[in-house]
C-alpha cells in the first residue's frame, strides 16, 4: 500500500515543528546562585547546582574563581535586522571564589549589554 501524498506532507510538517521546539538548556543564575551558600558549598555543589562555568582562573594553590555568563534577548531583540533596535540584551554574571575547595564568595550582577560599550569610547585603550 502507498501512503496518501497528504499523510506525507502531514507528516513532514509535524516533523519539522516538534523540531522547532527544541530549544537549549538556559540558565537561571539570579535563582541558581541562592542554592550556593558561602562557607558550606564545595566545587561538586557549584558545579551541579550551575554546571561548568564559562571561565576559570587560578588565584593561587588554595584559591579559585569560577565565572559564569548569561545573556537574556527577548523575543523582539533576536528578530534579524531589527532586533537592535528593540533594546540591548540582559547580561547576568556570577563570580564565586573558593577556598580551599569551599565556597567563600559570591557575585551576582546584572547590566544591559550597552552599559558595557563605554570600555570602548576611548581610542587610547587596547583593543582585546
Amino acid at each position: 500500500m502507498q501512503p496518501s501524498k497528504k499523510f506525507i506532507l502531514f507528516l513532514l510538517l509535524a516533523v519539522f515543528l516538534l523540531a522547532g521546539c527544541y530549544i537549549t538548556p538556559v540558565r537561571h543564575l539570579a535563582a541558581d546562585i541562592a542554592l550556593v551558600q558561602v562557607g558550606q558549598s564545595t566545587r561538586e555543589d557549584v558545579l551541579i547546582f550551575l554546571g561548568d562555568p564559562d571561565e576559570q582562573q587560578v588565584l593561587s594553590a588554595e584559591a579559585e574563581k569560577w565565572l559564569y555568563t548569561q545573556i537574556k534577548t527577548s523575543g523582539m531583540e533576536k528578530t534579524p535586522f531589527l532586533g537592535k533596535y528593540f533594546g540591548s540584551p540582559e547580561v547576568n554574571q556570577v563570580v564565586i571564589t573558593f577556598a580551599s575547595g569551599i565556597v567563600s564568595d559570591t557575585t551576582f550582577s546584572s547590566v544591559d549589554k550597552d552599559e558595557l560599550d563605554w570600555s570602548d569610547d576611548y581610542s587610547w585603550q587596547k583593543k582585546n
